[in-house]
């Protein structure tokens, strides 16, 4: 894989369908020649969208699509080698099998000889031969998929794009055809690009994984690097099953999560807040009293192969695949070896914005604008050392301080906040866009109609697409000088 060049490349795109807000946030992404590829992420999240802009069915806002290094961002689908299957077949239902799959070929002015020599091999390839005459309307869901196939790969594209392509096939039959299209990308020696939000399908199909969460690439890797070693909290989360805590590097190659201190084997700065993941598979039980953390099972039930057990240790809980039942109410100890902690730095910008000082009234009250809002403070709370006499604002030394215009960052710890279902109450109103379970709470963002993001920590349930307030505290909000 390291000696493919690179065929398709994405650079700094960006997306806007209204001039303002931006659908795709200035990506960029190497797709290698006979890749699997796989845009995975949450509904709404952007990976259509930039699937289309490949196909040429829409252009980017800014920035470049290159395709063996020609910029091809305003190229029409007809003239590029690229061929779709969407997650609606688009197949022709007054047209018979043989009808559908040559159609391309037809429109190229394809000889009758050369055409049913492609047609045929194309359905050896989907595994339907005999099915020409067939109509279109007689075949399964399974089959309808095929014909799809088939009437992409015909044309031999240097690219197949596969949007959502299984989503209308029922459980058994995804899977099949997950094994299939593996074995069709490797017959057919071409890039794949393949949409799904379906963490399985992207781990079991592909070479490569892009994890694409609101507009913005989270992380690329093999699907090893993206279940083992997740870039942030969302991959994390979004990825398979996760336990997540809040915690700190507590020393050398030792964190303390959960309530507990553990050996790890992630070399980071003794001191610095971490978020720790610990996969369920990856926990062991043993006796009562004799592990890293002790707890009383509260549920487990049986998934086929394997026990999902949830343990309540103290305020903190932890989910368990094991092989064994424990009844709830069993006290049982649980262990995690050091290689099996994933430890992510905890990202610094959370509740971090730009902001300005508006100026200072008589009774040395500063008003402070940031993000959707304006507080006054008092002037204490951002020039300790200051004085302030007669109106004036005198730093240490004497000199006068002049506030309006002043550039500063304003911050707040998401346990600092709340959030309320009464829109008088709260200091801005949003839409909850995500979240996530932290171990004893759950992390939730919030999304202003202005587009800032606010995250807030409790321990209530809300839904996503919640509209909800945020609460922030004055005694919450740390205000520092630019």
């Amino acid at each position: 894989m390291e000696n493919r060049k690179t065929l398709i490349e994405l650079k700094n795109v960006r997306k806007s369908y209204d001039g303002k807000t931006n659908v795709i946030e200035d990506i960029s992404l190497e797709i290698l020649e006979g890749e699997f590829v796989t845009l995975l992420g949450p509904s709404g999240c952007g990976k259509t969208t930039i699937l289309r802009m490949i196909g040429g069915f829409d252009t980017p806002s800014d920035g470049q699509i290159l395709l063996d290094d020609s910029d091809i961002s305003l190229l029409p689908p007809n003239k590029r080698p690229i061929n779709t299957v969407f997650q609606k077949y688009a197949l022709f239902p007054h047209l018979n099998v043989y009808e559908n799959i040559a159609f391309g070929l037809k429109m190229r002015k394809v000889s009758k000889v050369e055409t049913d020599k492609l047609v045929k091999e194309a359905l050896e390839l989907v595994d339907l031969e005999g099915f020409e005459e067939r109509s279109i309307n007689t075949l399964s869901g399974g089959q309808q998929q095929r014909i799809a196939i088939a009437r992409a790969v015909v044309n031999r594209p240097k690219v197949l794009l596969l949007d959502e392509s299984l989503s209308a096939l029922d459980a058994k039959m995804r899977k099949e055809m997950q094994l299939e299209l593996k074995q069709m990308h490797k017959t057919l020696g071409i890039t794949f690009v393949f949409v799904t939000h379906d963490q399985e399908e992207a781990l079991t199909m592909s070479d490569k994984v892009v994890v694409i969460a609101d507009g913005n690439i989270q992380q690329v890797g093999t699907p090893e690097d993206i279940y083992n070693e997740p870039a942030n909290v969302f991959v994390a989360d979004f990825i398979g099953e996760s336990n997540i805590f809040n915690g700190v590097m507590s020393d050398k190659l030792t964190a303390t999560f959960a309530g507990a201190v553990f050996p790890c084997v992630d070399d980071l700065e003794k001191g610095i807040k971490i978020d720790a993941v610990v996969r369920p598979e990856d926990v062991d039980v043993v006796e009562a009293g004799k592990g890293q953390l002790s707890g009383q099972v509260t549920s487990c039930d049986f998934k086929g192969t394997f026990y999902v057990m949830f343990v309540q240790c103290g305020q903190y809980e932890m989910e368990v695949h094991c092989f064994d039942y424990f009844a709830p109410g069993t006290t049982v100890g649980l262990n995690v070896d050091p290689d099996m902690i994933h430890i992510i730095p905890y990202d610094m910008s959370i509740n971090h914005y730009e902001g300005q000082l508006e100026g200072i009234n008589d009774e040395g009250i500063i008003t402070v604008k940031f993000a959707d809002l304006v507080r006054k403070v008092d002037y204490k709370n951002i020039y300790a050392d200051a004085s302030f006499e007669e109106g004036i604002l005198k730093a240490a030394g004497g000199e006068t301080i002049n506030v309006a215009g002043t550039n500063v960052t304003v911050s707040f710890e998401p346990s600092d906040a709340d959030i309320s279902d009464d829109a008088n109450e709260g200091d801005v109103t949003g839409t909850i866009i995500s979240f996530y379970y932290i171990g004893d709470h759950y992390s939730y963002t919030v999304r202003s109609e202005s587009e800032e993001d606010y995250v807030v920590d409790e321990t209530d349930l809300w839904n996503q697409g919640d509209l909800v307030s945020v609460v922030i505290p004055d005694e919450a909000l740390k205000i520092v000088l630019a």
